[in-house]
């Protein structure tokens, strides 16, 4: 079985509660709904208006709408205004720097999806560059891959992550 190992003041389990604080939890509270990661999924295959996004994702479009003003506010999309000849003017969804970082945790989804839950997985991730399937894992700042059972949690400086306002 692997366990992440926790460290330092936090090996004491019953001296601390990560309630309100775990950066688990707060990105859970931004993206927890199904139809925000299927936006978020549709955002990377190149989806940018709001119709397509409803009618991909399968959600009416009041879902749409509030699914993407919630993802707007978290930063994980910009709103884009365009015109289309003779319209009015639109917005369009496109990411931002943050959502294109939160791909991985999508694409680690899109993997454990394929390899644990019955039905069609002909669907793989590839590197365009070569051709060769790509896998989604962690590493460490020197380079080295970190199975689950290395992994560890501990107390460090401040992240670099600016905190939102509440």
């Amino acid at each position: 079985m692997s366990v992440t190992v926790l460290q330092g003041p936090l090996l004491d389990r019953d001296s601390w509660s990560a309630v309100g604080r775990c950066p688990i939890e707060k990105t859970m509270a931004v993206i927890g709904t199904k139809s925000a990661m299927l936006i978020l999924r549709e955002a990377y295959y190149g989806t940018t208006r709001f119709d397509d996004f409803a009618r991909r994702v399968g959600i009416t479009k009041a879902a749409t709408s509030a699914r993407l003003a919630e993802l707007v506010e978290a930063g994980l999309l910009t709103r884009r205004p365009y015109r289309e000849p003779g319209q009015r003017v639109r917005d369009e969804y496109v990411l931002t720097p943050a959502g294109t970082d939160l791909m991985p945790v999508v694409w680690s989804m899109f993997e454990w999806g394929r390899r644990h839950l019955p039905g069609d997985s002909r669907l793989h991730l590839t590197h365009l560059g070569c051709g060769a399937e790509a896998t989604v894992e962690i590493r460490c700042a020197e380079g080295h891959l970190v199975s689950p059972d290395e992994l560890g949690v501990e107390i460090g400086r401040k992240s670099r992550a600016t905190p939102t306002p509440e």
